[in-house]
């Protein structure tokens, strides 16, 4: 065509309308090239070569220089073989014209125009029946051709899960949906394509294999068993130019009898060998037919052909909604060979939605109904597309707007039937534009897993080659598609993907985790450790295990255990990351060892037996033991230095290691588990009286107080204890006064103070109060302390617990009391004693057995 100095050709669809039109475009610029379609118009005014479908084609060539008329084969159709064959008769250039087909229209070719020149063109390549074949089994780069919606999402479906996905082709997707999906499978994203009958036409694919799923189609009144020509115009979609392909039937989709689905020698013949029987007939409808009154019109298209190769038309449906509505009073009124014609221009109206005669036949009477009068309003056909323009909704419902869309589109088109036809016409293709993209979006979300295909192509590869990337977000992706996740390093599988992609995606992460994670590991031992953290006896990193810390009785260096998350980790690298967490490990025990100490002094047998037996229970005590049960006794006085050398401090109630009270040593004995007491952070000098108490902690009343800060308070005691014992050495019991602004200082409340001060066994002596009208400063208080016995501490232990049974009920005295004398005391009533403040030990444990020999320090 580009040969000459003007051409028009006619294709049976609008996207090889298309695909030539832009190739024309290429070759000699956009003003010369021209777009002709039901649905769409491109026609630059110096245009001079045309791409048309069929029915859009000037039936006479349009008095151009060349013409051609594609797939004339299809003059053999019940529904469209009129149009082809009516171009066929008259359509001519004025140099040359071109009628392309199937051989099988050699001999009604020459009965119609004898003089034709007869060209064939081999095919290069060779198709060969390769038998049947599992859906799983079948090669990439293979078709599967079924023909039902239904057949073709479910062998879609299949692919998703066996192959990661395929590209659908049907024939009720729009011309850009169509060309996306196939872009889809031409560009690799997808190995294989679903599609029905629509591929044997207007498609060319890089395919290998084409698969049958059927080989019985409906074909609008009975369903029949494709014919040899049919079978080949598909299975021909397999090998192009001079690549070989095949074909061949899917296992388990045979007949209901049970016969399997297979092709029979004489088919399988006549594919491999391109020997069909030639056709008989082509199906003719008259094209001019004269426009007098509807049952003039009618008549002349249900006239008969008067060549023998030719058949008269069935009814197709522009024939069936005329003589539908011919029946309808609206009938009555088209008189006139002007209104006649625009009746039949309105009933040929293409039924893209697919519904039938009687559906479409309502639809064409209310488009009646405005352009009888004239013109389709502009408001009423933005209004009908606007309707249309939503993308919600699933595939089948975004079908039906595309379909719906495409009527206004040609509706659209007409010259003569809608105010502001150009406008309205780019509106109805920006909608099927946008329901297109979102048509191709849904059928790629539902049928393909681009990173199943990915793995696909990737896991036969070597595991060097499997492009996995670790993102910043610890994600592991193929090609932007993620696969899962690291947790540390564990590798955790993308919890959206499916029980038959978890193999997979596990299969794909395995190979690739040893290089990752050695990146991984150098990172973490480079820039990472400031990460890391102990928790429950293990070294954890982002919450994850990374080793088990076994801490040897000795404190000394510990042994980690490597957990199975680093178990992919090669052996070089393995050894890097444990002495890494070793050496880390090392510098954070570094408070404890004071109690590395006190076990290396435990060792020692110059300690001798009585000292190491204390050493030894307070290091399980983890550095504080009260004083009844460390066994002081035993203790000879002459160890105490060496016992304090080591840190070891001999309080009035707590045996303790100073330095074990700071908040580091207590952290890490809680973290690595070596201490199941609770924790306080950072080891306040006094808390909220707890139960259990933290470690390190003394009970002081209503509070608890840390145990080195309590025996400086009571140290503070003994002294003063000490001056005043100095000044009246005689006595006996001597009263002293005790200043407790030391412990108020510190944060105890004072009668908390007092009862941290009765544990010791001191003992507070109240003053009388000043009688009413005596004046001057308060007495201070007085104390006194003696040790107590082992039998004392018993019953005064007995005593304190009768006391807090019986606490409630003089609680609830004392309330009567204070409600009577609030009501007033009446005459004669005995005079009330004053209730006694408790101030006795903190808890009654009897710890100062023994506290005598504190005196001498």
């Amino acid at each position: 065509m580009c040969g000459h100095s003007s051409g028009m050709m006619g294709f049976p669809l609008r996207l090889l309308a298309r695909e030539v039109y832009d190739r024309v475009r290429a070759i000699k610029g956009d003003d010369a090239a021209a777009l002709i379609t039901g649905e769409q118009r491109i026609e630059p005014p110096n245009a001079r070569y045309f791409c048309c479908t069929m029915e859009a084609m000037d039936r006479l060539g349009g008095g151009h220089a060349f013409v051609a008329i594609d797939e004339a084969q299809i003059g053999a159709d019940p529904e469209r073989g009129h149009i082809f064959t009516d171009r066929l008769l008259n359509a001519r250039g004025r140099e040359e014209t071109m009628i392309l087909g199937s051989a099988t229209l050699q001999p009604i070719v020459k009965a119609l125009i004898p003089g034709a020149e007869m060209v064939e063109r081999p095919r290069f390549s060779t198709l060969t029946h390769a038998g049947t074949a599992k859906l799983s089994r079948l090669p990439p780069r293979s078709a599967v051709v079924a023909f039902s919606v239904e057949q073709v999402y479910a062998m879609a479906e299949a692919l998703r899960r066996f192959r990661g996905g395929a590209a659908v082709v049907m024939g009720a997707l729009s011309p850009e949906t169509r060309n996306k999906q196939v872009e889809l499978f031409q560009n690799g994203e997808v190995d294989y394509i679903v599609a029905t009958d629509a591929i044997g036409m207007g498609l060319n694919l890089d395919l290998n294999h084409v698969a049958f799923a059927a080989l019985t189609k409906f074909d609008g009144q009975r369903k029949r068993r494709l014919i040899p020509a049919e079978m080949a115009q598909i299975a021909g979609r397999a090998g192009r130019h001079q690549r070989d392909g095949s074909f061949g039937t899917l296992t388990g989709g045979g007949s209901r009898s049970g016969a399997p689905l297979e092709f029979t020698e004489e088919e399988i013949f006549a594919i491999e060998e391109h020997k069909f029987a030639p056709l008989t007939k082509l199906y003719w409808r008259e094209a001019e037919p004269r426009f007098d009154t509807v049952p003039v019109l009618i008549g002349d298209l249900e006239s008969r052909p008067r060549h023998d190769v030719l058949r008269g038309a069935p009814q197709a449906i522009d024939l069936a909604v005329l003589k539908r509505l011919a029946e309808e009073p609206l009938a009555k009124s088209v008189r006139g060979s002007g209104l006649v014609r625009r009746f039949w221009e309105a009933c040929s109206l293409p039924d893209f939605r697919q519904v039938g005669v009687d559906p479409h036949a309502r639809f064409v009477a209310r488009l009646w109904q405005d352009l009888c009068e004239g013109y389709l309003g502009a408001d009423f056909v933005a209004a009908r597309i606007a309707e249309l323009d939503r993308t919600g909704g699933d595939i089948d419902t975004l079908q039906g707007r595309i379909a719906a869309i495409r009527s206004w589109a040609y509706i659209c088109q007409r010259p003569d039937w809608v105010l502001a036809r150009d406008e309205m016409a780019a509106r109805a293709r920006a909608v099927e534009a946008k329901l297109s993209d979102a048509l191709h979006a849904r059928l790629t979300e539902r049928f393909v897993n681009r990173r199943t295909t990915i793995l696909m192509k990737s896991l036969g590869q070597d595991a060097s080659a499997l492009p996995v990337t670790l993102e910043a977000d610890d994600r592991l992706t193929v090609e932007e598609e993620p696969i899962g996740k690291l947790d540390g390093f564990r590798f955790v599988v993308d919890p959206d993907a499916g029980v038959a992609d978890r193999k997979m995606l596990l299969a794909a992460g395995e190979k690739a985790l040893p290089g990752i994670l050695a990146q991984r590991a150098d990172w973490l031992l480079a820039d990472g450790m400031s990460e890391l953290a102990i928790e429950r006896g293990s070294i954890t990193w982002q919450g994850r295990r990374l080793a088990d810390i076994a801490m040897p009785d000795d404190f000394s260096t510990p042994r980690l255990s490597l957990t199975r998350d680093i178990a992919l980790l090669a052996e070089p690298a393995r050894s890097r990351l444990e002495s890494g967490l070793t050496d880390w490990l090392d510098k954070k025990l570094e408070p404890l060892l004071p109690l590395r100490k006190l076990a290396e002094a435990a060792r020692n047998p110059e300690a001798g037996s009585q000292a190491r037996a204390l050493l030894i229970t307070l290091i399980d005590a983890r550095g504080v033991i009260s004083r009844e049960k460390a066994g002081l006794e035993h203790l000879p006085k002459e160890m105490r230095p060496f016992l304090r050398k080591l840190g070891v401090n001999f309080g009035a109630l707590d045996i303790f290691a100073g330095a074990l009270l700071k908040p580091a040593p207590r952290q890490l004995l809680n973290a690595l588990g070596l201490d199941k007491r609770p924790l306080q952070d950072a080891m306040l000098p006094v808390i909220a009286e707890a139960k259990p108490l933290p470690a390190g902690y003394r009970p002081a009343g209503s509070q608890a107080i840390r145990v080195d800060l309590a025996e400086k308070i009571l140290r503070a005691a003994f002294d003063a204890r000490a001056k005043a014992s100095g000044k009246a050495a005689k006595e006996r019991n001597v009263r002293f006064r005790i200043n407790l602004a030391l412990p108020i200082s510190i944060g105890l409340q004072e009668e908390n103070a007092r009862r941290l001060l009765g544990s010791a066994g001191f003992k507070v002596q109240r003053v009388r109060t000043l009688a009413d009208g005596a004046h001057g400063p308060a007495v201070p208080d007085s104390w006194t302390w003696r040790p107590r016995r082992p039998g004392e501490r018993i019953a005064k232990s007995r005593n304190e617990e009768r006391r807090d049974r019986n606490g409630g009920r003089k609680d609830a005295k004392n309330e009567g009391r204070k409600r009577s004398a609030k009501q007033g005391s009446k005459p004669g009533d005995a005079p009330r004693k004053k209730p006694q403040v408790d101030t006795g030990p903190a808890r009654a444990s009897g710890a100062f057995d023994g506290l005598a020999d504190l005196l001498g320090r």
